[in-house]
């Protein structure tokens, strides 16, 4: 039996650590036409809305972006395989890149749909939203803007770097960035989701190029603190080259906190599944190695540490999707439980 109202969750970030949580709370949705043939969904039921950075200006994404003057697709469209109903041949031909052509090479398929659609209906969000029909998605997919942003930012040593992949490949510790235009609005989706959200989910992802940047929205911030729903962090697994070299959790929370306000975080997810043999050696040889579970630092910035499992079983240091989903359901339903006793004995 399904339930009368769903758990509320939103999700903000971008690239593959977003498509893995999101892949993951796909398991929890009503399957779309009805369960017909297929697996029941895992219960508590939730709702899912996306919130998706669009800085990137990179590969496949930045040349539709200098060329056609469009907001940068690839995020989006992995968001979109990630919540779609059926991963097979269709999901596929979206993630599928091209090879070989002069000017083809290096697009995927389903950025080049949603460039196509975004000139059919001269709205981005609204191709989104069509696009999103096609692969039949469970759940809303919302841009964090519609303007045609770009990141700046700042290192340690006063430099100033210009654009996300530039600021990914940095070599000196970052110590702010920046939207520019610096005012733009996010969608007014995103902020009635937040307003009904039952838990708000930020990361797994690059901090600085795809979590950070959608706190840089004006209206978002103050949005998250507005809501009733907590705010739970999943800090990054691995230290990534250009961004977090030498970062420990409590650096990570750090840098959200400057960036947004004091107090928006609740909950950090940690993985406490030590990385260890042949994986930590491949990554050693790239002096990339395991964030640091700092919790005492955390919890001085006023945040709930939560340790668990939640490595992959795969080749690379990655988040299972299963993991923090559940995390993420089970921190949803605690909520809706906590709201439903303070609305009683306010009665």
């Amino acid at each position: 039996m399904r339930q009368a109202d769903p758990l509320h969750i939103v999700a903000i970030g971008g690239g593959t650590g977003l498509s893995a949580l999101l892949r993951g709370l796909k398991e929890y949705t009503p399957h779309a036409g009805g369960d017909a043939g297929q697996p029941p969904a895992l219960s508590p039921e939730i709702d899912i809305t996306a919130v998706v950075t669009v800085t990137d200006d990179g590969g496949s994404s930045g040349r539709l972006r200098r060329e056609l003057d469009i907001l940068p697709p690839g995020d989006i469209r992995s968001c979109m395989v990630a919540l779609s109903e059926d991963e097979a041949l269709l999901s596929r031909l979206f993630q599928h890149r091209f090879d070989a052509g002069r000017t083809l090479k290096g697009h995927s398929f389903g950025n080049l749909f949603l460039t196509a659609m975004t000139q059919l209906t001269g709205d981005f969000s609204q191709a989104v939203a069509l696009s999103s029909e096609v692969l039949a998605t469970r759940g809303r997919i919302f841009p964090s803007t519609a303007a045609n942003v770009s990141l700046e930012g700042w290192l340690e040593d006063g430099t100033g770097v210009a654009g996300e992949t530039n600021i990914s490949r940095s070599r000196t510790r970052i110590r702010r960035v920046a939207l520019k235009p610096r005012r733009v609005k996010p969608l007014a989706g995103t902020l009635e989701a937040i307003r009904r959200a039952d838990l708000i989910c930020l990361g797994p992802g690059s901090l600085y190029t795809s979590v950070i940047p959608n706190l840089l929205v004006q209206g978002i911030p103050e949005a998250l603190h507005a809501a009733s729903a907590p705010v739970v962090y999943f800090v990054n697994l691995m230290w990534q080259p250009g961004e977090t070299m030498n970062y420990k959790a409590s650096d990570h929370v750090r840098a959200i906190l400057h960036h947004s306000r004091r107090g928006l975080v609740d909950y950090a997810v940690v993985n406490t599944r030590p990385v260890t043999g042949a994986m930590r050696r491949r990554y050693a040889a790239e002096r990339v190695f395991p964030v640091e579970n700092d919790k005492p630092h955390m919890e001085e910035l006023g945040v709930q540490v939560i340790g668990k499992n939640l490595l992959d079983s795969g080749e690379k240091v990655r988040h299972d999707p299963a993991a923090i989903a559940e995390v993420a359901v089970t921190l949803a339903a605690q909520a809706r439980r906590r709201q439903r006793r303070l609305r009683a004995g306010a009665r």
